[in-house]
């Protein structure tokens, strides 16, 4: 639906429509950046125009939130990476260059391939003291390059598997030889049904102790087929029984509101293939917005 079809309210601004990032001077609260990976993924996908849907669906919203109302934030979108599969170095350099800018940089996929220039251009050199959290069904631990290998890629591009947490790791969408090789690494998993059993806060917080234990920048990769099947019918790979909606929800924010995290991505939704109600891209963009609730949550710098 375009912003001229869409109710106008003078008293209910509406979110997304954000500033191009080079109209706006000075330092940043968020920027946007597009990565539609979607060209090695292991099941075919038209992921690659998920980011103007998830733009498109932020405007169906409102930027307030009671107590972290993220319209007070200064945000600014970076546009999309023109060649985010064949050209990986350019779309982190993409990246970099929001991160430079702002204090969190949100980044819209694509596949889960976005995670590697997502993470690798929010990091640059601080790769050695950076952590990693993935909410996410699989551990993405696969040889080879595809949607289904981030992980391995990043900790051979030299993350310490130590500080790597993965929450919502699902029963039968996983092998045991990649679970084998996370122990290896020290990846921390959160499986499943451990995200019944405590409160998402109180997971997002083990999840920031453990990825930030040297110091460093936070990446969080929030691939959206952890969720159950009846909320994201537009992820290829999930499954019944994922999380809930509102779980997915409550931990962005949670993980969002740590000074720690830098930058978060949002992948394996395929725009084409969701419900005719649009569920998954409007999950997508309120999770967004949780993540600058999260944002506007924090405590002012000096106070950090």
């Amino acid at each position: 639906m375009s912003d001229d079809a869409l109710p106008h309210d003078p008293s209910w601004p509406r979110a997304g429509g954000w500033p191009a990032i080079d109209a706006v001077d000075g330092a940043l609260d968020a920027a946007l950046v597009g990565l539609g990976t979607h060209a090695t993924s292991i099941s075919p996908t038209a992921a690659h125009g998920t980011p103007a849907a998830v733009r498109a669906a932020l405007r169906r919203s409102s930027p307030h939130a009671e107590g972290a109302d993220a319209a007070a934030l200064r945000i600014a979108d970076a546009g999309d990476a023109a060649d985010p599969d064949g050209d990986e170095p350019a779309a982190a350099a993409l990246v970099a260059r929001a991160a430079a800018r702002a204090r969190l940089v949100l980044a819209l996929g694509g596949d889960n391939a976005a995670t590697v220039p997502a993470a690798l251009g929010a990091w640059g050199e601080r790769i050695g003291t950076a952590g990693l959290i993935t909410i996410d069904a699989h551990h993405d631990l696969r040889d080879g390059r595809s949607n289904g290998s981030p992980v391995r890629r990043l900790l051979e591009a030299g993350l310490d598997g130590r500080r790597v947490v993965q929450i919502g790791i699902q029963d039968f969408a996983n092998s045991d030889a990649y679970a084998r090789r996370a122990a290896e690494a020290g990846i921390t998993v959160v499986r499943r049904d451990a995200c019944e059993e405590a409160s998402m806060r109180e997971i997002a917080a083990r999840a920031i102790a453990a990825a930030g234990a040297a110091g460093g920048p936070v990446h969080v990769d929030v691939d959206v087929d952890a969720c159950d099947r009846a909320v994201a019918p537009g992820c290829p790979a999930s499954v019944p029984g994922g999380l809930s909606a509102w779980q997915l929800r409550q931990l962005v924010r949670a993980l969002a509101s740590a000074p720690e995290v830098t930058s978060i991505d949002f992948t394996e939704v395929d725009a084409s293939a969701d419900a005719p109600d649009g569920r998954t891209v409007r999950l997508v963009a309120v999770c967004v917005l949780e993540a600058l609730a999260g944002l506007a949550s924090r405590p002012p710098a000096s106070a950090a």
